[in-house]
């Protein structure tokens, strides 16, 4: 079986985690507003969700700034566990777990859409 697929445009070249590989969640954030996913390397959000933040893209120039997370609702079971990217503008922060003291350099296959 061959995988098929295509690389998108990176969003940022570096990214803020709590570990070197980003399992760990950050902090858990709370939708101020329904967003709906431009491709696959985004999440749909519905305000009031729930998000688990993994990593927090480091703003370049021009560029808006993006968090990578997995939405926590009953309701939109069908979604958790998936993690892409989403406004940071989106949510405001209800807990931080775990400062994201780890810069990491994003790779293609966190811009790799199926």
């Amino acid at each position: 079986m061959i995988a098929k697929g295509i690389f998108m445009d990176k969003l940022a070249s570096k990214k803020l985690c709590a570990d070197q590989e980003c399992l760990y969640a950050i902090s858990l954030a709370r939708a101020e507003d329904d967003y709906n996913a431009p491709d696959c390397r985004f999440i749909n959000v519905r305000k009031g969700q729930l998000i688990y933040v993994y990593s927090k893209l480091v703003q370049e120039r021009g560029s808006a700034e993006f968090w990578a997370g997995s939405v926590y609702a009953e309701q939109y079971e069908d979604q958790m566990g998936t993690v892409g990217y989403f406004p940071r503008n989106l949510v405001t922060e209800q807990h931080i777990y775990q400062e994201a003291n780890e810069t990491v350099s994003t790779k293609a296959i966190d811009f790799f859409c199926e």
